[in-house]
């Protein structure tokens, strides 16, 4: 994010100030004040002779006298501090300095420092200079601090244009003994170190933020007086007591719950007071909520037997039967008349009966798994449903016997039977030489015509290899 002030890089872009999105609102200024009568071309016969300097893009701001030269609203002056030279931006100057100076209450007879100069393009460079090494410093201060052991946290640190002299600003929960710190930090740093406590609500103004509400902090942008806040504040505006809730980013109760209190306490006034209990034919009730700027106070009666739902009443209705409680006269409900009408509507269901059509549902055609094997003793195709993994398990060898039993039942090729044969013991061998010795039967072999072979080995089963059936205890 960047303005039109901000440098760019060597693409072309702007580098930006790293001020998180103060430039929305303040063009680079945190607390920036606009002066309305700079703009205007008229001559002002009565000059104020006294100027608003802001520092480091608004984080703190001081009034300086002019005592030769003429100076407009944004030029960059060279300011005396009393222990060197400072280089601020001019934020207000002419009449609205006067009314400034008087809003903050700054006496007349006091001694204002003086405008030495304007800035000139080396003056900016060593600022710019400056502002660049103070977050390399802050990261080395706080890492002395916890070396030291200290009870406190560094928040910010301000160079001084000449670079001669640091400032240091802290939060602690009381008293804290710097000496040592303070020997550490110029052995180290070599400039003139100054220490200044502020507090948390301070210190978030001068690093800045986003609220839960989205915006930029109050007291960044625009808020510049701190007003104490309690937690009447939240009951007072009917706000459950959270913390995380209440707290802003400082860890305090948040500015804003002082911002619509007066409206509230003004709603506040006009309702009865010490109205908790009303009491009633029927029996005591009791307030659960009211609704502030409508005027509504919901009751609910103590009694078990009679709990039922909250009944809303008017100020005005609860303040008079108050009264009458005093003068221990009771009505017989708390609303005389009811004050919401209940309106009972009769529902009627229409007849629409050839009016609406439901769409026909239409039946998906399920289509036939042409990857899922045949069911069934036989093969189809061909392709036989054994697989070539070996069974595991009681199961697979009961699977396996049966299998096997099948194939014996079925015919083989005159080769797979040789080859069986001559694998098989003497003994089975005898029983293959009885077998072939049998008379011949009696039916008629016809003749093969050409081509039957081949259709009947087609038909065959697909025999399996010698590793995966052993036929030895075929007979």
């Amino acid at each position: 994010m960047g303005c039109a002030t901000c440098s760019n890089n060597k693409d072309g872009t702007p580098s930006g100030c790293g001020n998180n999105g103060h430039c929305l609102t303040g063009g680079c200024n945190k607390k920036n004040t606009f002066d309305w009568l700079s703009n205007l071309d008229i001559h002002d016969p009565t000059s104020y002779n006294i100027v608003e300097v802001s520092f480091k893009k608004g984080a703190r701001k001081d009034f300086f006298k002019i005592e030769n030269g003429s100076y407009d609203t944004g030029d960059f002056v060279v300011v005396d501090t009393g222990s060197g030279y400072d280089i601020g931006k001019i934020s207000l100057s002419g009449e609205l300095v006067r009314l400034q100076t008087k809003k903050k209450k700054i006496p007349k007879d006091r001694i204002f420092r003086r405008v030495i100069r304007r800035a000139n393009d080396r003056d900016i460079e060593k600022l710019n200079d400056a502002r660049n090494q103070e977050k390399e410093i802050l990261v080395k201060s706080r890492v002395i601090v916890n070396t030291l052991d200290l009870n406190m946290k560094i928040g910010d640190i301000e160079f001084q244009g000449d670079k001669r002299k640091v400032t240091f600003f802290y939060t602690a929960e009381g008293r804290v003994d710097f000496r040592e710190l303070v020997r550490n930090y110029a052995k180290e740093f070599r400039v003139k170190i100054e220490m200044r406590q502020i507090g948390s609500r301070q210190e978030s103004a001068r690093i800045g933020g986003i609220g839960s509400c989205g915006r930029e902090l109050c007291c960044s942008t625009w808020l510049s007086d701190f007003r104490s806040v309690s937690t009447a504040a939240a009951r007072y505006q009917n706000i459950a007591i959270n913390q995380t809730k209440l707290s802003g980013q400082c860890g305090r109760l948040k500015c804003c719950l002082n911002y619509e209190l007066d409206t509230y306490m003004e709603a506040l006034s006009t309702f009865p007071k010490k109205a908790d209990y009303l009491k009633t034919e029927k029996g005591e009730a009791h307030l659960i909520k009211m609704d502030i700027f409508k005027g509504i106070m919901y009751y609910a009666y103590t009694d078990p037997k009679m709990r039922g739902p909250m009944v809303a009443m008017p100020k005005e209705r609860a303040a008079e039967i108050k009264a009458m409680n005093k003068r221990k006269e009771y009505p017989e409900d708390l609303l005389a008349e009811p004050m919401f009408e209940e309106v009972d509507e009769e529902i009627n269901f229409a007849d629409v009966t050839g009016q609406i059509e439901l769409p026909a549902l239409k039946k998906k055609k399920k289509r036939r798994n042409k990857n899922r094997k045949p069911q069934g003793k036989g093969n189809y195709k061909g392709k036989s449903n054994r697989t070539d993994k070996k069974p595991s398990g009681k199961s697979s060898n009961k699977s396996n016997s049966n299998q096997e039993n099948k194939s014996n039942n079925k015919p083989s090729n005159k080769s797979n039977n040789k080859s069986n044969n001559k694998s098989n013991k003497p003994s089975d061998r005898k029983k293959d030489i009885n077998r072939d010795n049998r008379k011949p039967s009696n039916k008629k072999q016809h003749p093969k015509k050409q081509g039957d072979g081949q259709q009947r080995k087609s038909d065959r089963p697909d025999t399996q290899k010698k590793k995966d059936i052993d036929h030895s205890d075929e007979w």
